[in-house]
């Protein structure tokens, strides 16, 4: 990698047209939008139904704390990098800085930073629109939380939609081996588990639930949580402007994704790094972001403009 140092730009990024070669399909709209492929997806079902292992390895606070914890570190992951940053670029980082910001988001078993920002591009491109692929107004409700992601059609990685991202190679190496770091995580967990029974018995956890917990409960409740951006807060919640789309502002899904669920405010004004507009509109992952901030390791966050704040005493007086 060179220029390893280098400061990466944080202009607000406007998605390129996005390419999609199924337009040219002879399939028709409704086969081509509803295609699963179960092969391919065989191992995001078997995450599902490998969480009912907890049948057998039982559960312990051990176990169960470790499994919130990934949550909420991951979560973060999702919200602060993957989103914030990569789809967004709402602050800037060194490169160095940057890859461990898409290590970080490759733990959460929802594909490379490339592939992720160039689907949510295209969402806020064609947000609730028929070319949105995850929108509940335009396909069913499970279609639009999560069967989206198992369609041919959305496999690819559109690298058009990215060209700020798509040159740096060690972001294409995780993006074409999204595997690899998950797998890593299993194991850490398994080696965690082992850990603690043997030298710490009375924990009363093990390797396998562990894993059961920290890798598998953890990942699928976090992918669902993410889910709901897509799906609940095109549905839920209070509409403080009116945009194209149908977003909301919805405060139990700010809490659940800590401060994603401001979503209206998001896609009103994406290119700002908090969500929550008002200090009483809960955002962690500004505060958090805020903190790196402070230590350095990432700057020049991208505030909310004064006449965002205008524009929201308008919209509250039309009312």
């Amino acid at each position: 990698m060179s220029n390893l140092g280098s400061s990466v730009s944080s202009a607000e990024v406007k998605p390129a047209a996005l390419s999609s070669t199924s337009k040219h399909s002879e399939e028709t709209s409704v086969e081509r939008d509803y295609k699963v492929d179960w092969l391919r997806c065989a191992p995001f079902f078997a995450m599902h139904f490998v969480c009912l292992a907890v049948i057998w390895v039982g559960w312990s606070w051990t176990a169960v704390g470790v499994a919130a914890f990934l949550y909420f570190a991951r979560m973060f992951a999702i919200t602060g990098f993957y989103h914030r940053y990569f789809s967004h670029k709402t602050f800037k980082t060194s490169r160095v800085m940057q890859f461990f910001l898409a290590l970080a988001g490759a733990t959460c078993v929802q594909r490379g930073a490339l592939w992720w920002a160039a689907h949510h591009r295209g969402h806020h491109l064609h947000s609730d629109e028929e070319d949105d692929v995850h929108s509940p107004h335009q396909h069913t409700f499970m279609w639009s939380h999560m069967l989206w992601i198992t369609s041919p059609q959305n496999f690819e990685t559109d690298l058009k939609a990215i060209p700020d991202l798509a040159k740096y190679p060690e972001l294409r190496f995780l993006d074409d081996h999204d595997v690899f770091v998950p797998v890593l995580l299993a194991f850490a967990m398994l080696g965690l588990g082992y850990g603690l029974n043997f030298y710490f018995p009375s924990l009363g956890t093990s390797g396998w639930q562990m894993v059961i917990w920290g890798f598998f409960i953890s990942s699928t409740v976090l992918f669902h949580a993410t889910c709901t951006i897509n799906s609940l807060s095109h549905l839920f919640g209070n509409r403080r402007f009116n945009t194209k789309d149908h977003s909301r502002n919805n405060v139990f899904l700010a809490f659940l994704t800590l401060g994603e669920g401001w979503h209206n405010n998001h896609h009103f004004y994406p290119a700002s790094v908090r969500q929550g507009f008002y200090w009483w509109e809960f955002d962690i992952t500004y505060y958090l972001l805020w903190t790196m901030a402070r230590l350095g390791l990432i700057w020049d966050l991208q505030p909310v403009p004064k006449r965002i704040y205008e524009k929201a005493v308008e919209h509250q007086k039309a009312a």
